[in-house]
């Protein structure tokens, strides 16, 4: 523990050295760093999706590496911050500690959960409680705390957490799926209506919604079959990027253009990839 302190204490020491002496860091302000914190953020993701070729498990090298640089984001916020007398890191640490001891009765208290599933159902609860007792209107509604700029997937996923978290939710994994075969179905009944009766731009939103409506069943299903989906998609996301590059390489060396081979010529170096 003292040597945990003693690495905490020489961040702090240098963010303060940092801070008086560094003519960039000297200028920055809570809201001229806000967008290199977002892409830090992006950076750990990526550092804990790529896998590293040796053992095809994340690199805790590049994690080790990527979660020092959020942490030093954190401690220049809290040192900008007490520079205006609003707060400091020591209030941030404390203000975290008290909201995890608050929201973990099943360990600082006496309640007793079965699962992981009442833990969180617990967790929101008590997020709630502490929004309705804040006095504040805004943010007394159980998806209050859904940021409005997140990504749409994982927006999607955060709301159907927080209206299970208040008793919202399907009971089993195959009435999601019934919902997902029902949207499948209005969205085929939209794409297949007369064309006839409307034109392809009035048609338009109704398929576009009917999309939506698909995809946010498909993302609550992922819940009940314990898939992130966000994960899922961005996994398949670099799998394509690989095979398609693998593609883009292996005709080049064959001295053939993408764009003057058929798809069926495409797929055998696609079907080589996938082997590979």
């Amino acid at each position: 523990m003292n040597e945990k302190l003693k690495a905490f204490e020489r961040l702090l020491t240098i963010m303060d050295e940092l801070r008086v002496k560094c003519p960039w860091d000297m200028k920055q302000t809570i809201e001229s760093i806000r967008h290199l914190t977002i892409e830090e953020t992006y950076e750990l993701s990526d550092a804990i999706l790529e896998k590293d070729p040796a053992n095809m498990k994340p690199s805790m090298d590049k994690i080790k590496k990527e979660l020092g640089d959020l942490l030093l984001h954190i401690v220049f916020y809290s040192r900008i911050a007490s520079e205006s007398d609003h707060f400091n890191i020591a209030d941030v640490c404390n203000s975290l500690c008290e909201k995890l001891i608050h929201r973990h009765p099943h360990i600082y208290g006496d309640v007793k959960v079965k699962d992981e599933h009442e833990v969180k159902s617990n967790w929101e609860k008590l997020k709630l409680q502490e929004k309705n007792s804040s006095g504040k209107v805004e943010n007394t509604s159980a998806l209050g705390g859904v940021p409005n700029s997140l990504p749409a997937m994982i927006k999607a996923h955060r709301i159907q957490e927080k209206a299970r978290g208040v008793g919202f939710d399907w009971e089993k994994p195959e009435q999601v799926w019934d919902k997902v075969q029902e949207e499948l179905a209005e969205l085929k009944h939209e794409l297949s209506s007369d064309p006839r009766q409307s034109s392809v731009v009035s048609r338009q939103p109704a398929v576009e919604e009917e999309f939506g409506d698909l995809l946010f069943a498909l993302i609550n299903y992922a819940r009940f079959i314990n898939v992130n989906p966000e994960d899922a998609l961005e996994k398949t996301n670099r799998k394509f990027i690989k095979r398609f590059q693998y593609l883009e390489k292996e005709s080049a060396k064959d001295g053939k253009s993408l764009s003057e081979m058929s798809l069926a010529e495409m797929d055998v170096y696609w079907n080589q990839a996938k082997k590979l």
